[in-house]
């Protein structure tokens, strides 16, 4: 019995993503002006930073946009540019993007020899950021429906306590936190770690009193402890009334978070430096988090992020983004352990929850105004 036609719109539907392949890549090296200074534990930020703008061309004439950024690294854009121009283009021309498992697997094949972690795969991210966004612009959809949503909506916390430079007093740290509560958040994290256990309780004390009891706080100590100083610190966390504790060991030490997770009953979250399952993984066999927090730019991309996410809550963690914006909010809203997004400034919200994008793909276009503005000759 021969099968039934399809209608009309089903049938050029079908045509264009059956005919769909990588026909080359566009790529543009932006360079951002210096910015206020802001600073973790470890880090200060504000003097150095730009990004690399990536296009995957099909010939459907649709456009798989992407783009990953670094904020302290000024040379790191470049590589990663050189990398998917001269090392992954080769891979994709030709490549079908419905199969972004396979084009994952080719990736890791070629690439393997120079490691499988840092400048490499902010390359692999960023190209299956593109990739689900031409899947997506293909079907019409946002690429969280195609993902498998679990809800249009992400309980969204800003990352607003930054250490800033002359603000003894508190001042602009607590200018920052009344201006997040009035776009409509309803929780917020503090940078800790960079001064004395007294500065840390003070900035969570002052946090508390400028944000009131029932908005969350969140610490984040950026890798600066030993194991010992960040029970020592994370006793005094969690007397605070702090949600969670995050990152406050080298990614790498997952039995030292192991022994914080036993010592400690507040939240251990880290993860914004892993930079596939297979470390994910590792930390979870572990025992190491409560709440695992991928990065858009190391993480591996949407489908990465699917196994890590499935992962996850097969161990009953939590997941929350490090990072926000659209691209993040796809991913999220398919994973049904995920608890937060990571953000700040203006959003699209609803009683502290961002709204899912809803144009077709992954909303992840640069502007051309933008990339004319910073790209680097």
């Amino acid at each position: 019995m021969a099968a039934a036609p399809l209608a009309p719109g089903f049938a050029a539907a079908a045509e264009v993503r059956k005919q769909i392949k990588i026909t080359g890549i566009e790529t543009d090296l932006l360079q951002l002006p210096p910015a206020a200074f802001t600073g973790d534990a470890i880090h200060n930020f504000g003097s150095t930073s730009g990004g690399v703008v990536l296009r995957i061309l099909t010939d459907a004439g649709i456009t798989g946009w992407g783009y990953t950024n670094f904020a302290a690294i000024a040379g790191a854009p470049r590589v990663v540019q050189t990398i998917l121009e001269h090392e992954i283009k080769p891979i994709l021309i030709g490549q079908d993007p419905a199969f972004p498992k396979r084009i994952r697997s080719d990736l890791w094949k070629a690439l393997e020899y120079q490691g499988m972690q840092g400048i490499t795969q902010f390359a692999l991210s960023v190209v299956d950021i593109a990739i689900w966004d031409i899947l997506g612009k293909a079907a019409g959809m946002p690429v969280y429906k195609m993902l498998g949503a679990m809800r249009d909506r992400m309980p969204a916390y800003a990352m607003c306590g930054w250490y800033r430079e002359n603000d003894q007093d508190h001042s602009q740290y607590k200018k920052t936190i009344s201006e997040t509560l009035e776009l409509g958040y309803r929780a917020f994290k503090v940078k800790v770690g960079r001064y004395s256990l007294e500065d840390d309780a003070a900035r969570i004390e002052v946090g508390r009193k400028t944000a009131g009891k029932d908005i969350r706080i969140m610490v984040d100590a950026n890798q600066a402890y030993s194991r010992v100083e960040a029970i020592r610190r994370g006793r005094v966390y969690q007397e605070l009334g702090c949600f969670w504790y995050e990152e406050p060991l080298p990614p790498w030490d997952h039995e030292g978070y192991a022994e914080l997770t036993q010592a400690l009953d507040m939240r251990i979250a880290t993860g914004e430096n892993h930079y596939n399952k297979h470390h994910f993984t590792d930390l979870l066999m572990k025992k190491g988090a409560d709440v695992v927090q991928p990065d858009n730019r190391r993480a591996g991309g949407p489908t990465e992020w699917m196994e890590i996410g499935a992962i996850s809550d097969a161990f009953g963690v939590e997941l929350a983004s490090h990072g926000g914006g659209p691209v993040n909010m796809n991913i999220l809203c398919a994973i049904p352990n995920a608890i937060y997004m990571e953000t700040g400034g203006k959003q699209d919200m609803k009683d502290g929850e961002v709204l899912a994008p809803q144009a077709p793909g992954m909303s992840s276009e640069v502007t051309r105004e933008f990339i004319n503005k910073h790209k680097v000759s």
